[in-house]
């Protein structure tokens, strides 16, 4: 009778690893999905009040504010780029990628539908084909008419920066707390580049999430906004490996081990009364 309580008692807990997993999942479709409704979302409502420098701080913001949302969760990626980035420097599990990637997909097409349908709501209504619902482009799609090869160079060293920034603020030797602070401040940055380029994607998951409601233009140049920023997130991960490879070399599974020590830590110290206030 023990054992098969102890067994029904494993079934209703499930399995752990798998539960972390899911959390991970819901974390990144979450940040996702306010990294569009926040930035897509400011281009496309605000985008005449607040100009172009208006909507790359909101990108900077929506990015800071969710890596210390769900930077506990999930390492707060919201971006494919990104997670490419750290599983090439061996930041992550290989077994976590695919459904990073797909849980930042669906976050930002709901971010961009949910932008869509307050736009609709505007005097007149909103056309996200004619309008394009902040997409990225080249040539007559671009902001302001940059060709393709200018468009590709541009995402590949913008997010190279972004990748890049990622991997040296969360390194174990950088200043503890501050990464969300780098991280947001460098993609504002990178929006003030590019915005007249490409509108700035560095993320294969925001310009989907508006492309598969702005026709046919977006959804045809959406390769390259999908090989560009991979490569940047590639060679960036090169270049981490390369020159901030750490003295004793820490596998993914031993860093997210040793997190979750360090996190659980902190949660038995807030429960006693007896951590320091930040």
């Amino acid at each position: 009778m023990d054992a098969s309580r102890d067994r029904a008692a494993l079934a209703r807990a499930g399995n752990p690893r798998n539960n972390d997993a899911v959390r991970k999942y819901v974390a990144e479709f979450i940040g996702t999905f306010v990294l569009v409704l926040g930035g897509v979302g400011a281009a496309v409502l605000a985008g005449d009040h607040i100009g172009f420098q208006g909507v790359a701080l909101a990108f900077g913001l929506s990015l800071l504010a969710m890596v210390y949302v769900i930077g506990p969760i999930s390492g707060c990626h919201v971006n494919p780029a990104v997670t490419l980035g750290l599983l090439l420097s061996g930041k992550m599990e290989g077994k976590d990628a695919v459904g990073y990637v797909v849980a930042q997909c669906a976050g930002a097409i709901l971010g961009a539908g949910v932008v869509l349908l307050i736009a609709k709501g505007m005097p007149g209504g909103y056309s996200a084909v004619t309008e394009g619902l902040a997409t990225n482009g080249y040539g007559a799609a671009s902001p302001d008419g940059f060709n393709m090869g200018a468009a590709f160079l541009t995402e590949v060293a913008l997010t190279f920066l972004l990748v890049l920034t990622v991997l040296g603020a969360t390194d174990a030797r950088a200043p503890v707390g501050f990464a969300g602070l780098a991280i947001g401040l460098v993609l504002a940055l990178i929006h003030l580049v590019g915005i007249p380029v490409t509108n700035t994607s560095v993320n294969p998951a925001r310009s989907l999430g508006p492309a598969v409601f702005a026709g046919s233009v977006p959804m045809g140049q959406l390769w390259l906004f999908i090989v560009a920023p991979l490569l940047g997130g590639a060679t960036a991960a090169a270049v981490y490996r390369t020159v901030f490879r750490p003295a004793v070399p820490i596998s993914a599974e031993e860093a997210e081990r040793a997190l979750r020590r360090e996190r659980e830590a902190r949660i038995a110290e807030d429960r006693a009364g007896t951590r320091a206030p930040v």
